[in-house]
């Protein structure tokens, strides 16, 4: 099992979980739009509600193409003062050979722009991604809602 962890933090859950279950491109733009809502419901601007959204459409993507059916799963999260919006998608496909090629801009297995994962990451607070070729791949990304000065 490979693991990329980046600023881990344990938080509770609050109301408003939203589960897509992710195996066509009609399920990314379901998710695409839960994630926005539920983004704009908790306070997020506008700006960060879209970047939410991508990063939403990048992880439900990677899903279609590599290891369709799988889930995204969109919910608050509360740790102390911070509120936020997590996301969590998870696939039971044949997981992911190499993390770190993986994560550099520009790799890509499909011949795409290769920006997926490592935009996800750039994109969020936090980002964590699992990897297990009989358990398939569960990545985990955080954004923060800071409050206005």
């Amino acid at each position: 099992m490979r693991r990329i962890l980046a600023h881990p933090r344990h938080a509770v859950v609050p109301p408003g979980e939203r589960r897509v279950r992710i195996a066509a491109d009609q399920d990314i733009v379901e998710a695409r739009r839960l994630a926005r809502e539920l983004a704009a419901r908790l306070g997020f601007t506008a700006s960060d509600a879209t970047v939410i959204a991508t990063a939403v459409s990048e992880l439900a993507r990677n899903i279609v193409e590599y290891a369709a059916p799988g889930e995204v799963l969109i919910r608050p999260v509360v740790n102390g003062s911070l509120r936020g919006l997590l996301l969590k998608a998870s696939d039971g496909g044949p997981g992911i050979p190499d993390i770190a090629m993986a994560m550099r801009d520009g790799f890509s297995t499909a011949g795409r722009l290769g920006l997926g994962l490592p935009g996800v990451r750039r994109l969020m607070d936090e980002f964590e991604i699992v990897s297990d070729p009989e358990r398939g791949t569960t990545v985990t990304a955080r954004k923060w809602l800071i409050p206005p000065p």
